[in-house]
């Protein structure tokens, strides 16, 4: 009885231990930051969003792979981090990524030139993205 004990023991465990190995979906990421050439200091309410998406479809909105929202944590540069899963990376489509400054739901900056990224380990980091004021 103990032997059959054990056995099952041992199956249950070994059930367990292979469930808490399997592996979590593999993260590639993206790193950089965000500039200005203004001399003005942001308010620290300021906040900062910066998305990578993909940009293939000219007639459908882009659709976002990752992206990083939140408060202006200093002034510029900003930097900021964006884990993708590389498997939602598609052969022939063209990704971008996008930064855009806000103050109380008012767009201050944006990046206004389009700042494509390859994915595939070339893009030199960290990505420096300036943005322009919103006039």
């Amino acid at each position: 009885m103990k032997k059959l004990t054990l056995a099952i023991c041992g199956s249950v465990l070994g059930a367990l231990l292979a469930a808490c190995t399997t592996a979590a979906p593999p993260k590639a990421s993206l790193d950089g930051e965000v500039f200005y050439l203004q001399r003005i200091a942001l308010p620290p309410s300021a906040t900062l969003s910066v998305s990578l998406q993909d940009v293939s479809l000219m007639d459908a909105p882009a659709v976002t792979l990752a992206s990083q929202n939140g408060p202006v944590k200093g002034q510029v540069p900003l930097a900021f981090h964006l884990a993708y899963d590389p498997a939602q990376i598609k052969p022939g489509h063209r990704y971008a990524v996008s930064a855009r400054i806000e103050l109380d739901g008012k767009l201050l900056f944006i990046n206004t030139e389009h700042h494509g990224v390859q994915l595939d380990g070339s893009d030199v980091q960290p990505l420096r993205i300036k943005v322009d004021a919103v006039r």
